[in-house]
């Protein structure tokens, strides 16, 4: 097994498998088992936490990065990375294939991210909020040496594609993990790193509105506060983030939207000429599929894009039961059950029916209906 890959030494525990995100449906033998309570996540976590410690503490010459195109949790959770890495005093090299993102230009970073690796070889790398390596950027997947790779994700189905594997799928967010990581460092989470986390933290719980939220969670925000993050500058810069290009695009994407089985699927659709006619780059979709959570009537929310390699990125959003998780794995995808995601080869259209048919499925719903304007009088009758 990869070394550091967290394992139970319980009997029923798979050696090659990340800790379940609950440990209270483990086979274990009789002399394992506990007397008055279910071992803890953190029972199963803190082997691979401290040899993930120990890689920071005695390792130099870092790559750090996220999955491509970066969202809240992958970027904040990368800058709070290099923000220990720096306040250790280590070398490190931070990638995005674009450098910062316009959206998070104004979170403080130690050092400039970097859009190429030529000439750095990192001694270890440090990979964030990747489900697989596949979602990696090209550059950082071919510098990858799997003995030297230490995989932090959340996502359920993770790959464990390193030799430390910290995969817990019942954390809201890579960001609460470095934040675990900081106090084990016994680094306070003050300044640009605690706005880091929390930028994290957000961005993957909605504003702590979503049901991932625990309380831990906002017992971290809290620490972080009194520490001295001011929520209302924050939000400030978090949501006076946008250009006219994005207002643009929201604009004609939410106005084209279509309703799906009576209006329970709903789906937003973006190709590569409307980015190209409103002046918007791919983190201006960000959000989007949220808005189409809000609608009484939609239960799996629904955004696809077209990418530059002909290939369909798909977002979905669910509340409650409602499992997006299984729609993403029919499509090749993963995530969490009310948040998942894929990447798919093929024409938007065939895409958007494979969600259709295995939504209506996981819904259990009978779809006869064509797709409706949710303009529509239909549609704002069912919505």
């Amino acid at each position: 097994m990869p070394a550091g890959s967290c394992a139970p030494s319980w009997a029923g525990a798979s050696p090659h498998a990340a800790c379940p995100s609950s440990l209270s449906n483990m086979m274990m033998t009789p002399e394992h088992q506990p007397k008055t309570r279910t071992p803890s996540r953190k029972c199963c976590m803190q082997p691979v936490v401290d040899k993930i410690l120990h890689v920071l503490r005695t390792e130099d010459d870092f790559l750090v990065a996220g999955h491509a195109t970066p969202d809240g949790d992958a970027y904040g959770s990368a800058v709070a990375v290099c923000h220990l890495l720096s306040r250790m005093g280590k070398q490190f090299r931070h990638y995005t294939s674009a450098g910062a993102p316009d959206t998070f230009d104004w979170l403080v970073h130690p050092e400039a991210p970097r859009s190429s690796l030529q000439g750095f070889i990192p001694s270890w790398s440090i990979i964030l909020d990747s489900s697989d390596s596949d979602r990696l950027d090209p550059e950082v997947r071919d510098a990858l040496v799997p003995e030297r790779t230490v995989n932090i994700d959340h996502h359920l189905g993770n790959s464990l594609f390193g030799a430390l594997n910290w995969v817990d799928a019942s954390e809201p967010s890579v960001g609460t993990m470095i934040a675990k990581l900081a106090h084990g460092l016994d680094i306070p989470l003050t300044g640009d790193l605690g706005e880091a986390v929390y930028l994290a933290m957000v961005s993957d719980t909605g504003h702590f509105s979503y049901g991932n939220t625990r309380p831990e969670t906002l017992e971290l925000a809290a620490e972080i506060i009194r520490l001295g993050l001011n929520p209302g500058d924050f939000n400030a810069k978090f949501e006076k983030s946008w250009t006219p290009q994005r207002i643009r695009l929201w604009s004609h994407a939410l106005g084209s939207a279509v309703l799906h089985c009576g209006g329970q699927i709903g789906v937003i659709r973006i190709n590569r000429d409307i980015l190209r006619n409103t002046g918007a780059d791919d983190h201006d979709c960000d959000g989007l599929v949220e808005v189409m959570r809000r609608l009484k009537s939609v239960r799996i929310a629904v955004s696809i894009r077209e990418t530059d390699n002909g290939h369909v990125k798909v977002s979905m959003r669910s509340h409650g039961n409602d499992n997006v998780q299984l729609v993403a794995k029919h499509l090749g995808g993963g995530g969490h059950k009310n948040a998942a995601g894929a990447t798919v080869a093929g024409t938007m259209d065939d895409v958007e029916q494979l969600i259709v048919h295995h939504g209506s499925e996981v819904l259990n719903l009978t779809c006869p209906d064509k797709a409706c304007d949710p303009a529509s009088e239909q549609a704002q009758t069912k919505a």
